[in-house]
Parts: C-alpha cells; structure tokens; sequence
C-alpha cells in the first residue's frame, strides 16, 4: 500500500468514530496497543481482544464521553502519524481536551501497532473533576 493508502485506512478508523463494524475490518486482531504511561490504564495490549476489554473496557466507564478527534495525518511509508485531541467529559460533566499523537504501523492492509503520546495530566485531571 502507499503513503496515501495508509493514511485513508487511518483515516476511515478515525472518521467511522471507531466504529466497532469498521475496527473489525482495519485493525489486526493481534494488534499491539501501547498507551503512554501516566495515561489512565497505561501500558502495552496485545490483541484487539484486550485492547476492548482490558483498555477501552476500563477506560469508558470512567467518563460520560471521551473520543478521539484527529485534525492531521501524515503518512510516511508504512506508517501514519495522527495529531489531534481527545475531547472528554467528566461523569461530573466537565470538559476537557487533551491533545495526542498517535504512530500507526500499516501492514498487509491492517493497522498492526499502536504508539500513543498524550497529555496525560489533562486527561487525569479530567478524572478529578
């Protein structure tokens, strides 16, 4: 696949509001998940599997909304670099935005591994209030 071909897989995840239906079909089922540490529920998860229930499973209960709004992508081989933010509400209903780069490995058509950076603090803080 090409730079452009990557970032449009990418891209669809990202537009699709991560999609169950569309997940399934871009992401490797032996994915590798790796979360900053500092971020809540912080670390490496490997397979999709794990990603839903052991990152997103823990993580979603702890807000009223938390998603992902991508505003660049940048496709450099079989890779696609993604600067943007999370947007969260607080289960108290405070807002907060914290911004993310996330490094996205392209390999047979899949989204193979994850690296995210984030401003943790702000997403802890979030947590807070």
């Amino acid at each position: 696949m090409s730079a452009s071909d990557n970032v449009a897989l990418v891209r669809r995840l990202y537009d699709s509001g991560m999609d169950p239906a569309v997940a399934a079909e871009v992401i490797a089922p032996d994915i590798v998940w790796d979360i900053t540490p500092g971020f809540p529920y912080g670390g490496v998860y490997n397979g999709w599997a794990s990603v839903g229930s052991d990152f997103f499973g823990r993580l979603a209960p702890e807000f009223a909304s938390f998603g992902g709004v991508a505003e660049e992508f940048y496709g450099a081989g079989g890779h696609v670099f993604v600067r943007g933010h999370y947007h969260a509400v607080s289960k108290s209903g405070q807002e907060s935005d914290a911004r993310f780069i996330h490094l996205w490995t392209v390999r047979d058509g899949k989204l193979t591994h994850l690296v995210q950076a984030a401003d943790s603090h702000v997403v802890q803080q979030a947590l807070i209030g």
